[in-house]
């Protein structure tokens, strides 16, 4: 990137995030380095697949009626066939596969945790949408002295609507689960503040055993994060959304199935090579130690 003019240490300076403690307020602290959030939510908008098609096919579209009608065509045509290519084939599967596969299902053989990290990303007002939160309740059954805590801001540009964290705990409670027993972190916005804010709310005593409890493809960077944040955890894998090698060449039945695969796989590839060129994650495709942390 230095042809132009971003040297590394420009862009270390501008995704610059200092590790900040729980107590302090979110707005007055990360208001004032918001620019790695800000371009992470802008870059992500545009790792979507889906959406830069579509793009290109509306400007394709508005050449249409200028000189340029021909690369218009041209943009307007391409974007359809793309479109049925990346909704169709299997290309979505094959690129989240690698992701799922990193890390194997937690082996309830190694003993009892001493807590449980949720992550949000996946509930909103209607409550859960996948397993992340739904592993919950039988995890609480099975272990009655692990802590739990759920991670969960709002990861809205316009900070304006209420925290995953309050709707976790309102659907938790509907199931009968004491609210003593849940711990809530409400502020984090992304990964890398789910693992800054967790660890300063546990604090994690040497030789604790932490479960990481999110989405299988979402698990490589997660894991890639709160190493980076010095709180090792041992991933607990969920919501797969593949079956494995199987998948990798059966073509999707609808557009729309191939392309949230899809957007789903080029997302968490792109966020695992900005979170290691940024330095907020540990390995650029982490795997499991010999402990599995």
């Amino acid at each position: 990137m230095c042809w132009l003019g971003w040297t590394p240490e420009l862009v270390e300076r501008l995704f610059r995030l200092d590790w900040i403690s729980s107590r302090q307020d979110r707005r007055s602290t990360i208001g004032n380095a918001p620019i790695f959030f800000v371009l992470s939510k802008l870059l992500g908008f545009f790792a979507i697949p889906s959406n830069l098609v579509i793009l290109t096919g509306i400007v394709g579209f508005l050449l249409l009626t200028t000189r340029f009608a021909r690369a218009g065509r041209g943009l307007a045509f391409a974007s359809l066939i793309i479109l049925a290519i990346l909704g169709l084939l299997p290309i979505g599967n094959a690129l989240i596969i690698p992701l799922e596969d990193r890390f194997p299902p937690w082996d309830a053989a190694r003993g009892a945790p001493d807590g449980i990290i949720v992550l949000g990303g996946t509930i909103d007002a209607w409550g859960p949408r996948n397993e992340r939160l739904v592993v919950v309740p039988e995890l609480l059954r099975r272990y009655p002295t692990a802590r739990i805590l759920f991670s969960g801001g709002s990861g809205a540009l316009k900070d304006d609507g209420d925290p995953e964290a309050k709707f976790a705990a309102r659907w938790l409670e509907s199931l009968g689960i004491a609210r003593s027993r849940i711990t809530l972190e409400d502020r984090s916005r992304n990964t890398l503040e789910n693992a800054v804010f967790s660890k300063a709310i546990v604090q994690p005593k040497p030789g604790e055993r932490w479960l990481l409890v999110t989405s299988a493809y979402h698990m490589p960077r997660a894991i890639g994060v709160f190493r980076k944040a010095g709180f090792p955890v041992e991933p607990y894998p969920v919501d797969w959304r593949t079956r494995g090698a199987e998948g990798a060449m059966r073509p999707f039945a609808t557009i729309g199935d191939g392309l949230r695969r899809t957007d789903t796989a080029v997302h968490e590839w792109v966020g695992l090579a900005v979170y290691w060129l940024t330095g907020r994650s540990s390995e650029l495709f982490p795997a499991p130690t010999q402990n599995n942390r």
